[in-house]
């Protein structure tokens, strides 16, 4: 059970409610993270429109988010992101043999292009350690852009607050 209240709709600031209108008219689910997240307008509506930047707006390649979001998710045993993102990361063409390997990435080196181990890493470093080690810098230095460095690096934060308020809150999945 959660640790604070999971709020409806009718619930929330008249921002949030419009928000979550908005996210149901395009088809969107209503999920619990954000209703809890809704206890704290101001900073629900933000987390909400930082989501969404990342998710929607980003010019990383959605595979690679996708691995680093489902390798956050692993790292912080935060099995509610893990699984609102498996089907996500199914979508935009991350492979079940791949999810599969995540959890020990490193011994299934042939899952893995150089380029998704060179993110993989980085995501390692990013949510492990914090301070990235130079080689590994590199190694994503020599795939991404500037931009894209910081929209990854973003999302590896992100999605490891994301993890950290699911489970110190307890948030559970939705009746599916």
């Amino acid at each position: 059970m959660a640790r604070v209240s999971i709020l409806e709709k009718t619930q929330t600031s008249p921002e949030l409610q419009e928000l979550f209108q908005k996210m149901e008219e395009r088809g969107g689910k209503i999920l619990n993270l954000f209703k809890v997240m809704a206890n704290s307008p101001e900073v629900g509506r933000a987390f909400l429109k930082l989501g969404n930047t990342i998710l929607m707006k980003s010019s990383l390649n959605p595979r690679l988010r996708e691995l680093a979001i489902l390798r956050v998710g692993t790292l912080a045993k935060a099995s509610y992101e893990w699984t609102q993102h498996v089907p996500i990361a199914l979508r935009v063409g991350v492979t079940q043999p791949q999810i599969d390997a995540l959890p020990d990435w490193k011994k299934a080196p042939d899952r893995f292009n150089d380029q998704e181990r060179a993110v993989l890493a980085y995501t390692d470093a990013v949510a492990e350690q914090i301070r990235v080690p130079d080689d590994i810098f590199g190694a994503v230095r020599a795939f991404l852009s500037d931009q894209q460095i910081v929209e990854l690096t973003t999302t590896i934060g992100y999605y490891g607050m994301v993890s950290r308020i699911l489970e110190a809150l307890r948030i559970e999945l939705e009746n599916q």
